[in-house]
């Protein structure tokens, strides 16, 4: 096997494996940002419920926040999903994938969204280069 081949061939390794992280990453993106996504929408229509409330001027915070108890759940479990770091789990492939440009640019490549491979021309030499 020559050089070339076994070049191409750890590429296409290369290349597979990265895909398969990536691809691998994606189900449980997915299901965060759903997450992510309802306890948000919560919160926001707990928050608007709380700010209309004619009450709310008229009680303790902690009264109005036991009279709505979705915005304050809502509220909790968004600061501890973030504390958690959720919002690193649900870009979690885009972080994947701008490392790996990173590194790959090094090497005259990159790669897209899903991981494959792009191989960019090399540009010849400067002519004050040489």
């Amino acid at each position: 096997m020559s050089l070339d081949q076994t070049v191409c061939e750890d590429l296409k390794a290369f290349e597979r494996r990265l895909t398969e992280v990536i691809a691998s990453l994606q189900p449980s993106t997915l299901r965060w940002r759903i997450l992510l996504g309802l306890i948000s929408i919560c919160t926001a229509v707990g928050a608007w419920h709380w700010l209309t409330d004619p009450n709310t001027s008229a009680v303790s915070f902690t009264q109005s926040l036991y009279n709505h108890p979705i915005f304050a759940l809502a509220s909790v479990l968004l600061v501890v999903l973030f504390m958690l770091g959720v919002h690193r789990r649900v870009i979690a492939p885009s972080i994947i994938t701008q490392r790996a440009r990173s590194i790959l640019g090094d090497f005259n490549m990159s790669c897209d969204d899903t991981g494959k491979l792009i191989l960019k021309p090399t540009r010849p030499p400067h002519p004050h280069e040489t």
